[in-house]
């Protein structure tokens, strides 16, 4: 019997037959041979060079241009299997069990590669997101020409885009370009990895998660200790578990259709598993401790002795529909996970068992037309529904989207991803969009290298899954399918045990895209029956296939369906007056930034957004010269990748234009950052861009959830986007670091369970002050409007009443005119209005608070508010302005320290407030110890800044 140590995932436990690829002693090379240096796996060539001290950070400074060549050459990686082999023949020779079958197992490859055992072909890989399995016994029991070596040799995946599209029959397609152009959509890959326009282009590869060789003998076993993950199965015995789907549903359920709530849980259980021995009467069998359920053993398909592919075993199980708790979403309820213990009985003496976290809920994509009784009795405008029910229930999607965590897989660790889901969670989100341009997001650190679905399972956040296809026009041919197909079904069948997985979307934003090339080309009809086939017709048939509880759409911004049996898109074919599918926003002209009437009527606007700059803090981790260290450097400006470079030029050739709309936005709305000291200025500059970014994103939230009781009945606001790839432009709340920007802190507002919001609409001076609810009961309470000077001094005071019913607003003030809404006597820039209430939801008080000033705070006269920051104990502050109202007052906490700050008495996050003489405010910052450089921070190194620091010291 073979015992390795896993080290890597279970520290001091020994394996019998699962082996650690990530325990070879690895050696990379590029083609040839200048480079040969130690390596790892998981990994990518990027990071072992930078391990060997061949090159340096890629985020620092221009490396993301100096170290192109990295991607123009192909490198090799190979480890000595004689270790392995030795074992493998000594068990052969013993009288142990015998070690009859060796299978390499990887679970993910980026991207063009050969695989060779001890000499021999084994296989030439091209898909990222599938994962392979081979069976290697007779190759390493028989070495060719002495060579005992495992070796992976990667093709530059640029330069293999660049052969495959010079072919003759290489079709045009239409796509967004970044740096790599005109090669991305025929490689089945991370599409950002050849950029994109809030990320660098280093087109990494490698083995870039987690590999196995796992060996299976002939004897039987039985354990009474479950392993903790499938894989782990095979460390006795002949079993390996390639795939292990488990998927809860209502009996009769599809994903069309909204299921009946009362009906009986269905548990479905898939596996693909080779075997060494042929099982004729295999059976399975379930248990659920915690609800005292074990059901009887349900036979499945025989098992053919063989592992040089896989048979698939499928067996339901039913469960009454009163007996578990189910899952909610964080703010709609508790995230109920239960424990599943499913067991593959070979024989009457052979059973093997392994646990899956899971939870009970049904999640419904309703895009039904809406009924003639909701047009005449609510109002609603008519069309077609869009929107997301829980548990049968309609709810208010509160969100973000997410990209990739680093430009390079293998380094993202489950801290750095918690510590998002985490964020998401404390500012109110209940949904991430997973961005069809990044990657599948893995489940375990086992499988995966980190964790991302079982961390939603788990904090209550719903993931809106998406297929990797992203702002392009794919071509149809059978290599394409050949791979797509697998890839698809692996990863929809690996997701179904997560109940925070809310739907499958074909791809990214490319609906849009062909049906502007139907109308603008020639042959655009082409593209668009290639797009039917791919999109409406195979990839739906597939993930249609694979689950039961979740629905497909073709795209993430879609003009809805015509019908969904047969599923039929919609696209242009709609009816005048009526509203379909769902929307996203993004206008990069500052004069239009709070204009309502360029925010979109939708049912669910699924992105919006506007870039920023990261913190000073962030810049000091990759800037390397002072004068980088400036609003419009080379550096700076090299790092904005907005619009997109549309080649290899570098630095970006339209970054003028990013940083044009960014410098534009804040002269407009802000005070113009200038002082005496070119640090300071530049670390205003940045914080000035995400305070008008927070600003802008703040009033088209409260847009869409002022929607929700208005005709288009709008059911979710999604905004672009939670994370960071890197330190550099973009549209992110949270910083690479993890560092919150002050986005982020408005979010927390902004999807608090009851807002109240002013609605300024300039052009005939109107102001309207609503109070808005995502709850599902009545929430009653009160509002406060009051006046203040910029000195600080009350003007005027009022309190409103409220009572909002579910999913809905109240208007609790209406004025038109500046003379009847301005405290008599005072001019726009002289005041600005402290909205704030107070309201009980579930037992529980809620606040919220708003800022509502009739004039650009350009224009406003600004009296320094001479803020004093005592530190109260531990990394608790108190906030005072001695002089005038301290405008959007923001604390930095010190470079290395993660974290967010929250009110002392209501524990919510709070950043980026109105500092008010006489009102002082009291903050916690609460420390992320796991992902913190800087475990014990220095009081006196935490910094408090203001608008007033935009053109003062």
């Amino acid at each position: 019997m073979l015992a390795f140590l896993l080290a890597a995932v279970l520290p001091g436990v020994v394996l019998g037959s699962v082996f650690s690829l990530s325990e070879l002693s690895w050696t990379l090379k590029n083609a040839n041979g200048s480079i040969a240096i130690p390596a790892t796996v998981p990994s990518q060539a990027h990071l072992d060079l930078l391990r060997a001290g061949i090159i340096t950070e890629p985020l620092l400074g221009i490396n993301e241009f100096t170290q192109r060549w990295i991607v123009n050459d192909n490198w090799t990686y190979t480890a000595d299997l004689t270790p392995f082999i030795h074992t493998l023949q000594g068990s052969e020779a013993s009288d142990t069990p015998q070690a009859e079958r060796a299978l390499l197992v990887f679970y993910g490859i980026d991207t063009i590669a050969n695989i060779t055992v001890a000499g021999h072909p084994v296989a030439w890989v091209n898909d990222q997101f599938q994962q392979y399995v081979y069976d290697v016994t007779d190759l390493v029991g028989s070495p060719l020409h002495g060579d005992s070596n495992l070796t992976v040799a990667f093709e530059s995946a640029y330069y293999y885009g660049m052969n495959v599209t010079s072919r003759p029959d290489a079709e045009w397609t239409e796509a967004d370009i970044f740096e790599y152009p005109y090669i991305r959509q025929w490689i089945r890959k991370v599409q950002s990895d050849f950029g994109w326009d809030w990320g660098p282009a280093f087109v990494p590869s490698g083995v870039y998660k987690p590999a196995y060789l796992v060996t299976l003998d002939s004897g039987s076993s039985e354990s009474n200790t479950p392993s903790s993950h499938p894989l782990l199965v095979s460390s006795e015995g002949p079993l390996f578990i390639e795939e292990s789907s488990l998927e809860i549903s209502k009996v009769g359920q599809t994903p069309i259709a909204p299921p009946d709530e009362s009906a009986d849980w269905l548990v479905n259980v898939t596996l693909s598993v080779r075997s060494t021995v042929p099982v004729k009467s295999p059976s399975i069998s379930i248990s659920i401790p915690e609800l005292k359920i074990t059901s009887h053993p349900v036979s499945v398909q025989s098992i053919s002795g063989s592992t040089t592919s896989p048979t698939f075993i499928t067996a339901t199980f039913t469960i009454p529909d009163s007996v578990p708790e189910r899952w909610f979403p964080h703010n709609l309820g508790t995230p109920k996970l239960y424990n599943i213990t499913t067991t593959i009985h070979l024989s009457p003496t052979s059973s093997k068992s392994f646990v899956t976290q899971t939870g009970f809920r049904t999640i419904t994509l309703v895009q039904t037309p809406y009924s003639q009784q909701d047009i005449d009795t609510r109002g609603i405008t008519p069309g077609d529904q869009w929107h997301f029910e829980i548990n049968g229930k309609a709810f208010y999607s509160s969100g973000t989207n997410i990209i990739p965590y680093d430009p390079f897989y293998a380094r993202t660790t489950s801290e750095q991803v918690r510590w998002v889901i985490e964020s998401a969670v404390l500012s109110g989100q209940n949904m991430l969009r997973v961005w069809g341009g990044g990657t599948y997001q893995p489940s375990d650190e086992l499988t995966g290298g980190y964790d991302f679905y079982s961390a939603c399972d788990e904090l209550g956040i719903l993931a809106w899954s998406e297929l990797i296809f992203s702002d392009a026009l794919y071509p149809i041919n059978d290599f394409l399918l050949t791979a797509v197909e697998p890839e698809v079904r692996q990863n929809v069948r690996r997701i179904n045990k997560h109940p925070s997985n809310a739907q499958w979307a074909g791809g990214n934003e490319i609906e849009g895209i062909v049906i502007n090339v139907n109308e603008t080309q020639a042959n655009g009809t082409h593209y668009l029956d290639e797009f039917v086939f791919l999109f409406q017709d195979f990839l739906h048939d597939i993930v249609s296939s694979e689950t039961s509880s979740v629905a497909y759409t073709d795209c993430s911004t879609t003009n809805g369906v015509l019908s969904l049996d047969p599923y039929v898109l919609r696209f242009e074919n709609k009816t005048a007056g009526s509203i379909y599918g769902n929307s996203e926003r993004y206008n990069y002209d500052a004069t239009q930034a709070f204009n309502y009437s360029t925010y979109p009527v939708s049912r669910f606007v699924n992105e919006f957004g506007f870039h920023s700059q990261p913190s000073f803090y962030s810049y000091e981790e990759v800037l390397l010269s002072p004068e980088d260290f400036s609003f419009n450097s080379t550096v700076v400006a090299s790092r904005d990748h907005h619009p997109p470079a549309g080649g290899l030029a570098f630095p970006n050739p339209n970054a003028p234009q990013g940083q044009g709309q960014m410098s534009a936005a804040v002269e407009l709305w802000l005070p113009t950052p200038s002082t005496s000291d070119s640090n300071q200025t530049f670390a205003q500059w940045c914080y000035s861009t995400q305070v008008f970014q927070s600003m802008n994103m703040v009033a088209e939230i409260a847009w869409y959830r002022r929607g929700a009781g208005l005709g288009e009945n709008n059911l979710g606001s999604l905004v672009w986007q939670l994370n960071d790839i890197w330190q550099g432009t973009s549209w992110s709340a949270i910083e690479y670091s993890g560092r919150w920007k002050v986005l982020q802190y408005g979010m927390t507002g902004a999807y608090s369970p009851v807002v109240i919001y002013p609605f300024w609409t300039p052009t005939n001076e109107t102001l309207e002050v609503l109070v808005t609810s995502d709850r599902w009961e009545t929430v009653e309470g009160v509002a406060q409007l009051t006046w203040y000077d910029w000195h600080g001094t009350e003007l005027k005071t009022s309190h409103h009443a409220f009572s909002v019913p579910t999913l809905n607003n109240s208007e609790i003030f209406k004025a038109s005119g500046l003379p009847s809404i301005l405290p008599h006597g005072h001019t726009p820039e002289s005041v600005f209005l402290l909205l704030n209430l107070t309201a009980k939801v579930e037992g529980t008080t809620v606040t919220h608070e708003q800022i509502f000033t009739p004039t650009s705070l350009a224009t406003v006269p600004l009296i320094d508010p001479k803020i004093s920051l005592t530190h109260t104990g531990g990394l608790s502050f108190k906030l005072s302005a001695r002089g005038g109202v301290g405008a959007w007052t923001w604390l930095d906490h010190p470079a290395g320290t993660v974290g967010y700050f929250a009110d002392s008495v209501t524990s919510k996050p709070s950043n980026g407030f109105y500092l008010i003489p006489g009102i002082d405010r009291s903050v916690t910052f609460i420390l992320n110890g796991d992902r913190s450089r800087v475990k014990d921070p220095n009081p006196s190194d935490f910094v408090v800044r203001s608008l007033w620091n935009n053109t003062h010291l």
